[in-house]
């Protein structure tokens, strides 16, 4: 990370918000948000290059607070002072003329003052003139697949109140597959703050390990429950689900969450513990607001609601605390505790059953009920006598997370691995979910 050019955008960003502040009236409030970002964007196709660049992009987004009625508008952020400054007080005057025309909004959130913040993340990154060869060659004999994404993010929050945010963290994804001549597929994620290249040819060799497995016949299995091992990454997957109707306070008061029952004082596994914890610096601790969220919240400890994620807004209506979530009200740094598992003991705890790797396509078919499906993916194998005999085709599951995170909850393992959030879509994503794998017992597959 550059320091000198952090320092720049920062003091850069930090006059564009003294200058719109200068220009407000009395009965006013603006909250000014940045997203940006420095990264080297690689696409991988038959492990070649395909396309590769510099990005640089930034954006500004105000939202203007006036008689009860709120306005947002957002406009490129370059760190030059002057274009930067003709194009925000563009915008501040086109909210004002905008807010007149907008209904009143009951409940709406009015700035405070959180304090100033600056947290600072330096990686350890590959040169841009090394990445590719370094990505490519343990893999140069396969068909890999993937996207290499790597440099800095930058997020910045302040308001007319005085408070003053600034979050910088360096880290870089390889989202790779290494796809078999039948076009089956081994997914892999490789991730973090500092590049380590004997750790990357580990995962590389796991990863041939399975492709080998993949060449056997596939085996297709009947539907019915079957005892599962499921990987980090598929674990993860199901977490996530939470953020979509289960973990939000909002959700829950309106009777829609998956969480219904846990709140009724339902319980799930004692071993299931999940919480928000910020102290890696992956995501920065302010949301939209300003507001900073504890540096870990405990939300489901051995099996039971403690807390769920309060929005201000949410607060408002239903006259709660809040607990600095954002807007969505959706897990940013979430973790699930790890058990006793051994790495080395998965394929004997699991004995006979389904090893799946990676999961996709999940939704609710009964959110109330708390109720997933969705499909395996990638490589998934059926094991024998903790043995792997062949991958397996694609399976359909329905099941209740107050199943598989409940009573069939068999062990989680003693290792976590960090699955990032890859979306590269208008920016890059911050975050993502520290989990371990799991066994579980009969997990109902329905296709």
């Amino acid at each position: 990370m550059n320091n000198q050019k952090l320092e720049h955008l920062e003091s850069s960003f930090q006059q564009l918000c003294n200058l719109l502040l200068d220009k407000l009236h009395s009965e006013e409030y603006l909250t000014i948000e940045l997203n940006g970002e420095q990264t080297q964007f690689i696409r991988f196709n038959g492990a070649k290059v395909r396309q590769t660049g510099i990005v640089k992009d930034g954006s500004i987004k105000l939202t203007l607070i006036a008689d009860k009625r709120t306005a947002f508008a957002t406009f490129p952020f370059t760190g030059d002072q002057e274009a930067d400054s003709e194009i925000a007080v563009v915008n501040l005057d086109y909210l004002r003329q905008e807010l007149p025309q907008l209904p009143e909004d009951i409940h709406i959130v009015i700035p405070e003052n959180h304090g100033t913040t600056q947290e600072v993340y330096p990686g350890n990154l590959l040169s841009t003139e090394k990445a590719v060869n370094e990505i490519l060659s343990p893999v140069s004999d396969l068909d890999m697949t993937g996207l290499y994404t790597a440099g800095s993010v930058i997020r910045g929050n302040a308001n007319s109140t005085g408070q003053f945010h600034w979050f910088a963290t360096e880290n870089f994804i390889v989202d790779y597959s290494l796809i078999t001549p039948e076009e089956k597929a081994v997914k892999g994620i490789f991730s973090g703050q500092n590049w380590d290249h004997k750790k990357y040819l580990e995962q590389i060799k796991t990863d041939k390990n399975q492709f080998i497995a993949l060449e056997k016949p596939s085996k297709t299995l009947k539907p019915g429950g079957y005892r599962t091992y499921f990987a980090p990454a598929a674990v993860a997957d199901l977490i996530s689900m939470l953020s979509w109707g289960g973990i939000s306070e909002s959700s829950l008061r309106r009777g829609d969450s998956s969480l219904l029952k846990l709140q009724q004082r339902q319980s799930l596994s004692s071993q299931f513990s999940l919480q928000e914890n910020f102290s890696k610096g992956t995501v920065p601790r302010f949301n939209e607001l300003g507001e900073i969220a504890p540096e870990i919240l405990p939300i489901i400890t051995e099996g039971k609601l403690i807390n769920t994620l309060i929005s201000s807004r949410t607060a408002s209506e239903y006259n709660l605390t809040p607990n600095a979530a954002n807007n969505f009200e959706s897990l940013r740094s979430p973790e699930l505790l790890p058990g006793n598992l051994a790495q080395e003991d998965i394929l004997s705890t699991l004995n006979t059953g389904l090893y799946v790797s990676n999961l996709h396509y999940l939704n609710w078919s009964d959110r109330t009920g708390g109720r997933i499906t969705g499909m395996t993916r990638y490589a998934c194998f059926w094991v024998e006598n903790a043995e792997i005999i062949a991958p397996i085709e694609n399976l359909r599951f329905d099941e209740s997370l107050y199943n598989f995170w409940g009573e069939n909850l068999v062990t989680l393992t003693n290792f976590r691995e960090f699955i990032p959030r890859t979306g590269t879509y208008g920016q890059r994503s911050l975050g993502g979910i520290l989990t371990p794998g799991m066994i579980v017992n009969d997990f109902q597959f329905t296709l």
